[in-house]
């Protein structure tokens, strides 16, 4: 039912129209861009599913590796080999656009670009499967940073998308409707205020014929 605070007049009906049509123009762009969002979405889904894999894959070769090489060499000596690292990281973070939400990309560059510089001991008294280890570690860094720039890409996203779907909830299903039916209710009052203005119009003309020619019809 159209509200009973609005005023039928044909100022208030050009208004409604105007904000009728702005209502529907912007109920159609936030479908779209609902739509791509989630098309962007499954995107980053994919991507995670795939890096999760070989994150998983490479974290479980290089533990493996390790359980190995805590086998064959001493806790202490173990525990030497790692205990000074010889390379160093240093992570950054930008962002950019993706359908207006700013998602965060990460980098890493290292202290210098020398394969060797993640052994931190010599090669003597370590075991291969140590090295085989950090190797694997190295390799899976850079997986790790992507698989953490999804994830949170994935999360900001989502709440995106249930921020556009209850804004397209809300004039889909409650302002488009309610400006729909007050526009009906206007014109309805203004046709039936219209059709009593002719009536009286036609009263008046009746009178005043009579009282001029004495006229009846």
């Amino acid at each position: 039912m159209a509200s009973t605070t609005i005023t039928p007049t044909r100022m208030v009906l050009n208004q409604l129209k105007g904000r009728l049509k702005t209502a529907r123009r912007g109920h159609k762009l936030l479908k779209d861009k609902r739509d791509e969002l989630m098309r962007q979405f499954m995107d980053v889904v994919k991507r995670n599913k795939q890096l999760r894999l070989r994150v998983e894959k490479g974290l479980t070769g290089a533990f493996a590796s390790l359980q190995v090489a805590s086998a064959i060499m001493s806790p202490e000596m173990l525990e030497q080999a790692l205990l000074y690292p010889r390379q160093s990281v240093e992570l950054g973070m930008k962002f950019k656009n993706v359908m207006s939400v700013n998602v965060p990309v990460y980098s890493f560059t290292t202290k210098n670009s020398d394969p060797a510089e993640i052994y931190p001991y010599g090669f003597a008294q370590t075991s291969g499967e140590l090295d085989d280890a950090l190797a694997e570690l190295a390799r899976v860094f850079e997986d790790m940073l992507e698989l953490a720039q999804v994830e949170k890409t994935m999360q900001l996203l989502a709440e995106e998308i249930e921020k556009t779907r209850r804004r397209v909830n809300a004039l889909e299903y409650v302002m488009i409707p309610d400006l729909e039916k007050n526009i009906k209710y206007i014109t309805m009052k203004l046709a039936e205020n219209e059709n009593a203005t002719k009536v009286r119009l036609m009263k008046v003309k009746e009178m005043v014929l009579q009282d001029a020619h004495n006229y009846q019809k």
